[in-house]
């Protein structure tokens, strides 16, 4: 295919690109299927067709996906106050490195990322190839709630302390 016809029959100079199938981010993100002259052609991850004009492009940030050999996957998962996060790290770490195509090098983090009042937020970063990021970001958060159901850590809960003005701090 040499140029992609819109709706309107007309062809606006966009050219297939064959050699380079590159994920962009673009303000919608999509793999990108034709660059013409003042278009560029997307096609995002539900099958729409978006077409991106090219001082857009010029214009804008471009977030590109391909470009390097892998990617890290940002989860969290908020662990129960009366659970000890650090257990739950060494749990999360052995499981993270079992899941299919998740890279041993470099190796997944998984760390307290924030403190919320319903307990610590942990992070679970693990890396993969570009192609197996899906899988390995659904695969993930599987585990971790498969980790910590098999483990029996309670669900975590907003913690709150409500105080009478009248009485005194315990």
């Amino acid at each position: 295919m040499d140029s992609l016809a819109l709706e309107s029959g007309s062809s606006h100079g966009l050219h297939e690109s064959r050699s380079h199938r590159r994920r962009l981010c673009l303000g919608c993100t999509g793999r990108v299927d034709a660059v013409g002259l003042f278009g560029t052609a997307l096609s995002t991850g539900d099958n729409v067709l978006a077409i991106v004009p090219n001082n857009k492009i010029f214009s804008d940030t471009i977030q590109n996906f391909s470009a390097n050999p892998h990617r890290r996957v940002d989860l969290s998962a908020t662990v129960n106050r009366s659970v000890d996060p650090h257990s739950a790290i060494v749990l999360l770490k052995k499981r993270v490195a079992a899941i299919p195509n998740v890279l041993a090098t470099p190796a997944p983090e998984v760390d307290i990322l924030q403190f919320t009042s319903a307990g610590p937020l942990v992070c679970v970063r693990p890396f993969c190839r570009n192609d197996d990021y899906n899988q390995v970001y659904f695969d993930t958060n599987r585990m971790i709630h498969e980790a910590f159901a098999e483990a029996r850590f309670p669900a975590p809960a907003p913690y709150l302390i409500v105080q009478n003005a009248n009485q005194s701090a315990p």
